[in-house]
């Protein structure tokens, strides 16, 4: 019986052949679009599952806790946190740190390389993730102080080869280091990142460790015992900081499970908001509208050819074909189409598969050895084929022999019919797609023209490694003097990043719930406003070395003037938190952009020297090419850095990552609106080529009483048109509604307006006209004595 299903359909396919090309390349297409968005949608949701202890690995999380103050969630808690846990909790089965750091200058031999990814842990940290090792001894890793476990990439980048147990590795011109343990390349999907691991003892030698419980700057990971009720263990730890501390106004903790970190990321008043899951729905329902589209233009063109059918069917019931036989039949047949189009579909995932890689960010790639891909596959295709076939299966097997044969059967003209509600129901998608698209590229264009404050050009930062924060004044020096940079500053923290945020300030007339707010701290030497191009509202900048005061002296943006009520700011006395030093104002900012184009600028104090620098800025002689400030840097920096290479960022370049994800988001978005049009197109041309062909003695009939071409071809044409304007009343308030809701996300943002449907609706109707056109011309110039003839 399914030989005879399979044969016969087989038969049909090559008889239509027009036919069978336009279904299966809709498919094609539908589902290779669907497949690779279920590929991204696995990478993201299987983030970090790979480690054995995954159901009972936590991050520990701070949050503040003030009166009438909205929550704040970090990630980051003190240092000695994670120990002291470990003592006091019987829950918590082991510990560990990790401290991210990629200043290190790492040299074999007589090569030198920067910029690679370590981190401290502690000696735990391979028992709680399962980062396997592909040589070395698991027991004897991370205790050693001297000892350093590499990943198999950086063994081949330091040695050429995986075989590196026991080699020596130097860092920063200073310790060697002893290779213990060579681990598997990380997987990407890892939230973890590290090329190297180093024993937290080696951070305490260098002397980086801070036992104040104050101080939040460490991730700390916790493996709890089995069965641990997590509410209780949360509600338990919460106080940990403030009594081992004494004060009552500092952080809580939670822990926060592994499954949830990279996908439920974002928080809001200290409670998980959501995160990447956002974006992984959304993409999960376009993946849905893609292969439904896929699958109405195979129920509308299968339908449409139902006259060409009619008669097989009647045929066959006359003969004593039951309905379910006929049922069978048309299922096999889009069986038959669903799992050539999926063999197909596969091949051109592959093909496509490094570009969409690249564009996603992420090391993708089909699981052809796994066998619940395959379980999964052909899942994926029995849908698609119950899916697409039902339809045409249902209503061809419907039709009854007497209608058949006496031509009743045919409903074309009618004001509703299941066709035309699918024509509009894909348009919908289609459109929705379009709109969202347009929306999403206004939203990240108005955030791009948004003015950051500061000026970009010219502007780069080089960090503090090596000599140069010891020769700094040399280093500034000389690339003034050489008419290399119009000026220079060292800074805390680079301008276009997060700053160090604190709340506790006093300042003169406050209101107590004002004091609570967070504030950023970023600190200068000198001439910040000159070398990042601060626009300047009141006062002067800092400068140290003209004022001797200004190492207690503060630049305010206008926002925390506005929070501090000051009317005349300048010479205002500001205390930083607990009372360490008092800070007078010398000057006021126009607000800048710290870290997102979309959120608010938050209130910033801008110090003089303050505990610690990171960064210095170089704003670049404008008069001189950039290579050739690039190449007379380099050799200032050579000068009195010479173990290191000169390495530097560009502030604009910097600030244009900012968008990384909004403009994957929009270029995903369009791609995929792309596909559901290009899908919808095909549809539109099989049904707009089937309609001319069973109009065509009536063409003929016009043609001869002295119809025009335009009157033929409109008139074959306006009704796939009102269905389109139809879908376009339907799919602006969806799409209003849906994007209204992914808008809500960002503080800074546009308003939706009535120009994008325009927008969306004309661009719909012309690629719909310019896709019936074809058709319709064609039937219009063709000849009527050969359709009359045929009568």
């Amino acid at each position: 019986m399914l030989k005879n299903y399979f044969r016969t359909a087989w038969r049909n396919l090559a008889r239509g052949k027009s036919f069978s090309m336009i279904n299966i390349s809709g498919l094609v297409v539908g589902m290779a679009g669907a497949t690779l968005i279920l590929l991204w949608i696995y990478n993201e949701v299987s983030y970090d599952r790979f480690h054995e202890n995954k159901d009972r690995i936590y991050k520990v999380y701070s949050v503040t806790d003030i009166p009438g103050v909205k929550r704040n969630a970090i990630d980051v808690v003190s240092q000695p946190l994670g120990p002291g846990m470990k003592r006091t909790f019987p829950e918590v089965e082991a510990f560990t740190r990790f401290g991210d750091n990629d200043n290190f200058l790492v040299t074999v031999q007589n090569k030198s390389f920067t910029k690679i990814a370590g981190a401290f842990v502690d000696e735990n940290f391979l028992r709680i993730f399962s980062f396997p090792l592909a040589s070395g001894n698991i027991n004897e890793q991370l205790n050693n102080p001297t000892g350093i476990v590499i990943t198999e990439r950086l063994a081949l980048q330091l040695f050429a080869t995986r075989e590196a147990i026991g080699k020596t590795i130097r860092l920063d011109s200073t310790d060697n280091f002893t290779v213990t343990g060579v681990l598997k390349d990380l997987p990407t999907n890892s939230t973890l990142s590290f090329d190297y691991l180093l024993p937290w003892t080696y951070l305490k030698k260098l002397g980086w460790n801070n036992d104040d419980w104050v101080s939040n700057n460490i991730f700390t990971y916790l493996l709890l015992k089995p069965n641990t009720d997590v509410t209780a263990f949360n509600a338990k730890i919460s106080n940990f900081t403030r009594i081992n501390a004494g004060r009552n106004d500092l952080w809580l903790h939670f822990v926060y499970p592994l499954k949830r970190w990279h996908l439920y990321s974002e928080f809001d008043n200290g409670v998980p908001v959501g995160g990447k899951i956002d974006t992984v729905r959304i993409f999960g329902i376009i993946a849905g509208f893609i292969l439904l589209i896929a699958c109405i233009n195979f129920m509308n063109l299968s339908t449409a050819r139902s006259e060409k059918r009619a008669k097989e069917v009647g045929i066959r019931k006359v003969s004593g074909a039951g309905r379910g036989l006929l049922i069978g039949q048309f299922i096999a047949e889009a069986a038959l189409t669903a799992f050539i189009a999926g063999g197909l579909s596969l091949l051109l995932v592959q093909l496509v598969l490094p570009a969409f890689s690249t564009l996603v960010g992420a090391s993708l790639s089909v699981p052809y050895s796994s066998t619940g891909f395959w379980v999964c596959a052909l899942g994926f295709v029995v849908v698609t084929s119950l899916l697409a076939g039902s339809y045409p299966a249902f209503y061809l097997s419907a039709f009854k022999p007497v209608s058949i044969f006496r031509k009743q059967f045919k409903k074309s003209q009618a004001v509703f019919s299941p066709r035309k509600v699918l024509v509009v129901l894909q348009f919908t998608f289609a459109v929705i797609l379009i709109i969202s698209t347009l929306i999403v590229q206004h939203q990240l264009q108005y955030a791009e023209d948004r003015d950051p404050g500061y000026s970009r050009n010219n502007l780069v930062y080089v960090n503090f490694v090596g000599e140069i924060e010891k020769n700094y004044p040399l280093i500034k020096q000389e690339l003034l003097d050489r008419g290399i940079a119009s000026s220079v500053t060292k800074n805390m923290l680079k301008i276009v990043s997060n700053q160090v945020r604190m709340w506790g300030f006093r300042w003169a007339g406050e209101n107590p719930k004002d004091t609570t707010t967070t504030i950023n701290m970023f600190s200068s030497d000198a001439d910040l406003v000159k070398t990042a191009g601060l626009q300047l509202v009141a006062g002067r900048d800092i400068d140290i070395y003209r004022n001797i005061t200004d190492s207690s002296a503060v630049v305010l943006n206008e926002t925390a003037v506005k929070l501090m009520g000051f009317k005349d700011p300048i010479g205002q006395l500001v205390q930083e938190p607990y009372g360490h030093r008092t800070w007078h104002v010398v000057g006021v900012v126009k607000d800048y952009i710290l870290a997102s184009p979309y959120d608010k600028i938050p209130p910033v104090v801008i110090e003089g020297p303050n505990a610690w620098f990171s960064a210095m800025h170089i704003k670049f002689n404008p008069a001189r090419g950039t290579a050739a400030n690039l190449a007379m840097a380099e050799r200032v920096f050579k000068k009195f850095n010479p173990a290191y290479p000169f390495e530097y960022q560009f502030a604009d370049a910097q600030y244009a990552r900012k968008f990384e994800n909004e403009e994957r988001t929009k270029t995903m978005a369009g791609l995929f609106a792309a596909l559901a049009i290009f899908i919808s197109c095909l549809g539109l041309f099989g049904l707009s080529a089937y309609v001319a062909e069973s109009r065509v003695k009536e063409i003929g009939v016009r043609k001869v009483l002295g119809a025009s071409v335009a009157n033929i071809a409109r008139l074959l044409s306006v009704e796939f048109v009102r269905l389109v304007l139809i879908s376009i009343l339907i799919a602006s308030p969806l799409a209003w509604y849906a994007m209204s809701r992914w808008l809500s996300g960002y503080t800074y943002r546009i308003s939706i307006s009535w120009g994008t449907f325009f927008m969306a609706g004309l661009l719909a109707v012309v690629i719909a006209v310019a896709t019936v056109s074809f058709q319709s011309i064609r039937a219009a110039l063709a000849n009527p004595v050969k359709s009359l003839r045929s009568e």
